[in-house]
């Protein structure tokens, strides 16, 4: 669901063939057009003439739009016996300290299973209901596979977590969630990229966010504090699951960082908007697509893929993948190994048959 350019398009919601959409408005690039037609659901109405995808919590979260407010129209029309059940459900989210991108979506996804039920109250459904209940989000709402899996993780923690229902979803299978590979630079590529950007700090974040491996919310967040050039360390504080981590910093970046910070003064955060605040996400994403113009770099790419390319070049010069592990933050080494599908290291020794012939 993941849209990597999505400042080249506007958004609006609206309804069509009676069901609430999310209208895209972009140029009529073919790279623009091949990656919202990748999208799960996107459709073009020749009636409207734009494209669109439908109005779910998933792609509200993934362009970076409000959620869905509850209080008119959902909420309205969920049974008084069920809004206990969803105030619950959002209290115990709150308890324990769950994201706020996650008290949305979850509270959102509940919301729409509660309006189903009815005059049904929720604590009364039963295992084979809840089956049938996802087998109509398939058949009859036509749910992708993505859509789903959010609609049964929701329903799934107010069962277990809620009323602590261990075995309600033994019997009911989730949709498996398809293998997308990484989308990876060269280090030539890379170079390009940063050697082309001429702001300061927009340079500097660039390498970083290679240099270090982290996500663009990482970025961010990263204080002045958390930068110890004595250890060459940078700790990157509650992370993805609130896990603090400690990353390499690179002898290179020592220079470039002590210019920057008697340039800019950044007070808390070191990358600082207009008002001294957190550099938005959004802003950053824009840093990186107009260097990817720059460098005439025409992939479908996100910020997102300076992290897969530094996890993938680390690979490809040696580093062990356990200790890549630690410095991605990962819980599982199989997400890391994901970047062995991607690193040319092995492959590019194959040769092709037809190179034999």
């Amino acid at each position: 669901m993941e849209l990597q350019n999505i400042s080249e398009y506007k958004f609006s919601f609206g309804k069509h063939k009676g069901k609430e959409v999310i209208w895209a408005a972009f140029e009529k690039k073919a790279v623009l057009i091949t990656a919202f037609k990748k999208l799960e659901s996107a459709r073009w109405s020749q009636t409207k003439g734009s494209w669109y995808v439908a109005d779910t919590p998933q792609f509200r979260f993934a362009f970076g739009l409000a959620a869905k407010p509850l209080g008119k129209d959902a909420f309205v029309n969920i049974q008084p016996m069920n809004r206990a059940a969803l105030q619950r459900m959002e209290d115990t989210i709150l308890l324990k300290g769950l994201s706020p991108n996650t008290l949305k979506v979850y509270v959102c996804e509940f919301a729409q299973f509660l309006c189903v039920l009815k005059n049904h109250a929720a604590e009364t459904i039963t295992a084979e209901r809840l089956r049938n209940y996802f087998l109509y989000c398939t058949t009859e709402l036509k749910l992708n596979e993505n859509s789903l899996r959010s609609r049964i993780s929701a329903v799934k923690f107010y069962y277990e977590k809620v009323l602590h229902r261990e075995k309600m979803f033994y019997d009911i299978p989730r949709p498996k969630r398809a293998l997308q590979l990484p989308k990876v630079m060269s280090v030539v590529e890379v170079k390009k990229i940063i050697d082309l950007t001429v702001n300061d700090k927009h340079k500097l974040m660039l390498k970083i966010c290679y240099g270090l491996g982290l996500r663009v919310s990482e970025i961010v967040n990263l204080k002045v504090k958390d930068i110890n050039s004595k250890r060459m360390q940078v700790l990157i504080e509650k992370s993805k699951g609130k896990k603090d981590r400690m990353v390499t910093l690179p002898d290179t970046l020592l220079v470039p960082l002590r210019e920057y910070y008697v340039a800019y003064k950044p007070k808390i955060y070191l990358f600082e908007g207009q008002q001294s605040d957190m550099y938005s996400i959004r802003s950053a994403q824009l840093v990186f697509k107009q260097a990817l113009q720059r460098a005439n770099v025409n992939y479908d790419l996100g910020i997102h893929s300076l992290r897969h390319s530094y996890a993938t070049h680390l690979l490809e010069y040696g580093t062990d993948i356990t200790y890549i592990k630690e410095l991605m933050g990962h819980n599982d080494v199989r997400t890391t190994m994901r970047y062995t599908h991607v690193s040319n290291k092995d492959l590019a020794k194959i040769k092709s048959p037809l190179d034999r012939m």
